[in-house]
């Protein structure tokens, strides 16, 4: 693996760095510096702005086809966006759920019509898309999932009933994504269906409700008879075969788990962050910090520069034809508690003035979901110790 970038990925990375240095300001400056966070009504709409922003300037995508709105960039230079993006302060992606989930599935199996509608209309904050996968008895355990989609031949289409949960965005999205249980004989893992449909069809309710650090992006969907027609998406709303949506799910689970969500550019600008921190309170006062949080500063701060080597040998990886496979739960492993450790090391840095503090706070309460939401992280642990290492059941 070569570790040094070519003059046109440098010039990438000045170009991007340029153009952020321009374009985040003005964003902030047209909501008069008051951002507020993209899980609420408001900021919701503030971050879609920025979205749109992104997409103008042909950053929302970059590593796309030009014709779905991208620039056709490598994956490096993803990477080195992805960088720069959250160095400069890059806000939340709002439509990340869309464009880092459900779209590399859309590009695998989606067909040639299916593709030129979702793809164009999500990377430009069009259609917003919410992943309908939780349940109230199906976590973590999706193949116990209970929502079903009944065939209405003489329609042209399928009946949904049942609930979602936990749909993150989902009350402000325009579309979900999910799997169905379309063989009611069927157990676990058969039967399922890949489904994607507009929110706005009668016999769908979207509910939200609030998190306890009061946002309210939170959604609960309801199915009660909601029929969803085939050309209520052009190309059809099944991606990859009726009865084929457990393996075209789990193609959405390694991009959940693997780096496609969680780049390690917003993992190293956490740990400059904290290098900074730090500094600034010693600079302050010598002897005002126990001395062990040095060593922690400087564990999380290798941990994220680790994980950021480790990525650009997946990137490699995949360049060359190796899959990462269920491998991408050791890889969610490391980001869900790497993002924990830093941004508890910061609250002790703090100490009494975190409560205060809103920015390392507020990434404190989203960094504990970590460990749950993509799969629990103790069902990684199976994963990867059964899949990967070859270990047995218990």
């Amino acid at each position: 693996m070569d570790l040094t970038w070519t003059a046109e990925e440098e010039q990438f990375r000045a170009d991007v760095r340029d153009w952020l240095a321009t374009a985040l300001p003005a964003w902030r400056a047209r909501h008069d510096d008051r951002i507020l966070s993209g899980d609420t009504t408001e900021g919701f709409a503030q971050h879609l702005d920025w979205e749109r922003t992104l997409f103008d300037a042909r950053y929302a995508v970059v590593s796309w086809p030009t014709d779905f709105g991208g620039r056709a960039a490598s994956r490096w230079e993803w990477l080195i966006f992805e960088e720069e993006y959250y160095r400069a302060g890059g806000p939340q992606r709002v439509t990340q759920n869309g464009i880092f989930l459900l779209a590399p599935t859309v590009f695998e199996f989606g067909n040639a019509e299916q593709q030129a509608h979702v793809l164009q209309r999500m990377a430009a904050a069009e259609d917003l898309w919410c992943q309908g996968w939780s349940e109230p008895n199906a976590g973590s355990d999706l193949a116990s999932l209970t929502c079903k989609a009944t065939r209405d031949d003489a329609r042209g289409g399928w009946i949904l009933d049942g609930q979602k949960t936990w749909t993150t965005r989902g009350a402000f999205c325009t579309h979900v994504f999910g799997l169905f249980r379309t063989d009611p004989d069927s157990e676990r893992h058969r039967g399922l269906t890949y489904l994607l449909a507009p929110l706005d069809l009668d016999g769908i309710t979207v509910r939200g409700f609030g998190r306890l650090d009061g946002d309210e992006g939170f959604a609960e969907v309801f199915f009660d008879g909601a029929f969803v027609p085939d050309d209520a998406l052009p190309g059809g709303v099944v991606l990859g075969g009726v009865g084929e949506g457990w393996s075209v799910a789990m193609a959405t689970t390694s991009s959940e788990r693997g780096l496609t969500l969680r780049s390690p550019g917003r993992f190293c600008a956490t740990a400059d962050r904290l290098v900074d921190l730090y500094r600034s309170r010693v600079a302050k006062d010598p002897d005002a910090l126990d001395p062990g949080l040095r060593d922690r500063v400087v564990q999380g701060w290798m941990e994220a520069e680790a994980y950021r080597l480790q990525t650009l040998q997946t990137v490699t990886d995949d360049a060359e034809g190796r899959s990462a496979g269920a491998a991408s739960s050791f890889v969610k492993l490391w980001w869900s508690e790497l993002d924990v450790a830093l941004h508890e090391t910061a609250l002790d840095i703090l100490g009494p003035e975190a409560e205060l503090d809103g920015p390392w706070t507020k990434g404190w309460q989203f960094a504990l979901s970590g460990p749950i939401y993509a799969g629990t992280n103790e069902i990684q642990r199976n994963i990867a110790a059964e899949r990967v290492l070859g270990l047995p059941r218990k």
